[in-house]
């Protein structure tokens, strides 16, 4: 029998985080919680560790609403199994959800 050459690396992951060390970053987790922190470093797992992180804090009557109280974490890791989303903080900006009907106040 004949072995094969293909070699297999370490899994890739197919977010470039790379370029965001050092900067601040959000990130929205499975479940609704959101952080803000310095991206110090990552894996191929998404597994962050964040430095000078806070986390938003929800509105107990609608969860899905983030308020604009917050607490100081510091340094944490968070676990790539819970991350959903992971943007720049620096140049972006909230809109509205052009999928949702906007009501008039």
């Amino acid at each position: 029998k004949r072995m094969s050459n293909n070699k297999r690396g370490p899994p890739k992951s197919i977010l470039e985080l790379q370029k965001l060390i050092d900067t601040t970053v959000r990130v929205k987790c499975v479940g609704g919680r959101e952080l803000a922190g310095v991206l110090k470093g990552y894996d191929e797992l998404v597994n962050l560790v964040l430095d000078e992180s806070i986390e938003f804090l929800r509105d107990p009557d609608d969860m899905e609403r983030v308020t604009d109280q917050s607490r100081k974490l510091g340094l944490v890791v968070v676990r790539g199994t819970q991350v959903s989303l992971v943007s720049p903080e620096e140049g972006t900006e909230e809109i509205a959800n052009p999928f949702v009907e906007q009501v008039e106040d």
